[in-house]
């Protein structure tokens, strides 16, 4: 079985624990208006079979055993390309690597045999409520709560990830709202917010893609920062 990979990144340090190889998997079912990868939007064509992308993997073991590091499995969304994904975690699991899959649960289901691999989910929160999420996403919130809900079955510890756009999620409204949602969410260990930023407005140039957010200005970090300060301090309490 083959599958399309967008690129493959060694020594990354942000995307789970530890020194970690990240594969970016082509094809997504969703259109942010903030992504910064919309090259990967697409799945193309299949460039890598099962055993050379655990091979390259594991080359890199010997660093993940030094820093407590892994895979990381991100994209576009690597959970449109399942049957190739589960093929790999397990070959992975078995030179005990450690998987970590980053994604905003759009899938296309068969979520309990993937999760029979997998060690940690970085979740991707798009939006709260349904209306807002089709209208920044243009896709089903509920095919996410439907992720989330099988997810909620296992132990597998759970990072959260919220990009931070100004005049959308930067308000108490929100984040009032958005703490009710990771209350649903078990094994949470981790949140993260990440302030938009417009790294990716060149490729949106490059691939002749209108950018729906190319006048949005970015999410001052400072600011940023303080809104995760406060939305800690009280989803603890």
């Amino acid at each position: 079985m083959e599958g399309s990979i967008n690129s493959i990144e060694t020594f990354g340090l942000v995307d789970g624990p530890g020194i970690r190889t990240v594969v970016f998997m082509n094809g997504c079912n969703l259109r942010c208006k903030y992504c910064h990868n919309p090259e990967m939007w697409c799945v193309q064509e299949n460039n890598i079979n099962v055993d050379e992308l655990v091979k390259k993997i594991v080359r890199n073991k010997p660093y993940f055993k030094r820093n407590n590091g892994g895979v990381t499995f991100s994209g576009g969304e690597p959970l449109l390309q399942i049957d190739f994904l589960i093929k790999v975690c397990k070959k992975l699991k078995e030179e005990n690597i450690h998987i970590a899959v980053d994604t905003s649960g759009n899938g296309l289901g068969k979520y309990d045999e993937l999760f029979k691999y997998v060690d940690l989910i970085l979740l991707d929160i798009k939006h709260v409520n349904k209306e807002d999420f089709r209208n920044l996403t243009g896709g089903n919130i509920d095919v996410s709560i439907n992720f989330i809900n099988k997810l909620n079955k296992t132990s597998i510890p759970v990072w959260i990830r919220q990009v931070i756009v100004p005049g959308i999620m930067d308000n108490d409204e929100y984040l009032d709202e958005l703490k009710k949602v990771v209350n649903k969410i078990k094994n949470v260990e981790r949140i993260d917010f990440l302030p938009y930023h417009k790294l990716g407005s060149e490729k949106y140039v490059k691939l002749g893609i209108g950018n729906p957010y190319k006048d949005m200005p970015e999410m001052d970090k400072d600011k940023c920062n303080l809104l995760y300060e406060k939305f800690i301090n009280d989803y603890k309490n």
